[in-house]
């Protein structure tokens, strides 16, 4: 599932969604060495400390800088300081921009991703579910953003062992990403792909394998029969078949 979940959320990456704005254009060619790791680590340091030197500690700007290098942390695998840099975040986020800032909302869920990564997905729940409900609250309850922390707290139930947990939120955000995305975005995919998951870890082999094989009907379609998704759902469809 981590492959097939790599390639569906790039594949999303590279697709625009409906509705939204695309990003702005910088008039510049793209570079072509993007930096990541360490690299991309060291870029928001600096970074997070001109806005913090110029702006100050407290400004709207630096919070999203160190954000961005507490995220650059996590990818670089440097764990016990992400989680470190999320629970600053998150603490300086609520007094400067209040609880319901959407700026706040995504600290939480991202201090939570962090506890995830770090093997803690106990201490990610109660975190994915203050955020999911806010988001719910002041972004509504089909916001791209909403979808996302959903997605994000079933799939920490079933890292706890609560499968059953996740069946009903994987269901409820593959309805409405179906719904404001269409049925062949990556996401959608993905979702499809995750509650089939679910039913798996719970013991529905049926399910599973049915919901593996629709999505996998979706991929060939929607991306195409040689797209590295399609290539792990076709695994994946094929090994829950085979029991």
């Amino acid at each position: 599932m981590r492959s097939l979940r790599g390639a569906l959320r790039q594949a999303a990456e590279e697709r625009p969604r409906a509705g939204l704005p695309s990003p702005p254009t910088t008039g510049r060619p793209a570079e072509s060495h993007a930096p990541s790791g360490d690299d991309l680590v060291a870029l928001f340091e600096r970074q997070a400390a001109e806005h913090a030197h110029d702006l100050g500690p407290d400004h709207p700007e630096t919070l999203r800088s160190r954000n961005n290098l507490a995220g650059a942390c996590l990818q670089a695998g440097h764990l016990k300081r992400a989680v470190t840099l999320s629970e600053r975040n998150l603490a300086d986020s609520e007094r400067v921009l209040g609880a319901a800032d959407p700026h706040t909302l995504t600290c939480r869920n991202n201090l939570a991703g962090a506890y995830e990564a770090a093997g803690a997905p106990d201490r990610a729940v109660p975190l994915y579910e203050s955020a999911l409900a806010d988001r719910e609250r002041v972004l509504g309850p089909t916001h791209l953003l909403t979808l996302h922390c959903r997605d994000n707290l079933a799939r920490a139930h079933a890292l706890t062992g609560n499968p059953a947990r996740a069946v009903p939120l994987h269901e409820r955000t593959l309805a409405d990403r179906a719904r404001v995305l269409g049925a062949d975005h990556p996401e959608t995919l993905l979702s499809r792909c995750e509650l089939a998951h679910a039913h798996h870890e719970a013991g529905d082999a049926a399910r599973s394998a049915e919901l593996f094989a629709h999505a996998l009907a979706d991929s060939e379609r929607g991306l195409g029969p040689d797209h590295p998704a399609t290539r792990h759902l076709r695994d994946l469809s094929a090994h829950v078949r085979g029991g």
